[in-house]
């Protein structure tokens, strides 16, 4: 079974949260190592914001039920970007079976964009109807 998320941004909008909000805004949906990686450069914090809303849709939640810092966008050095999630992020994945969540950045002057794909054993969580 496969799961995904997609989400677009536009970089000037969260450009301009970061410029109202400062400190409030980035303490509430990212990480210290988030924060540390991206340096409040406007494009590095767009394409992570789009990344935790697309790993969010793929969860099946949006922005309601798992926090923001719930799920972390890392990477190391010559390697692509990777999902780490904690709490109801975890709880939600284990529930539909997701074993591994791949992820896609990238940015233009004006967009960013995150695909998220999960990976998750067969005969899992069905949606309710």
């Amino acid at each position: 079974m496969i799961y995904t998320g997609i989400d677009m941004i536009e970089i000037d909008r969260i450009e301009n949260v970061l410029n109202q909000y400062q400190e409030r805004f980035l303490n509430k949906v990212f990480t210290k190592n988030e924060q540390i990686y991206c340096k409040k450069r406007p494009k590095q914090l767009a394409s992570r914001f789009a990344a935790k809303e697309a790993v969010m849709k793929l969860l099946g939640t949006g922005v309601r039920g798992i926090p923001w810092k719930s799920i972390e966008v890392t990477r190391k050095r010559g390697a692509p970007p990777e999902v780490t999630i904690h709490g109801n992020a975890i709880i939600r994945a284990k529930k539909m079976g997701i074993t591994r969540i791949a992820l896609s950045l990238s940015h233009s002057k004006k967009y960013a964009i995150a695909s998220a794909v999960g990976q998750a054993k067969d005969n899992c969580w069905q949606p309710s109807g």
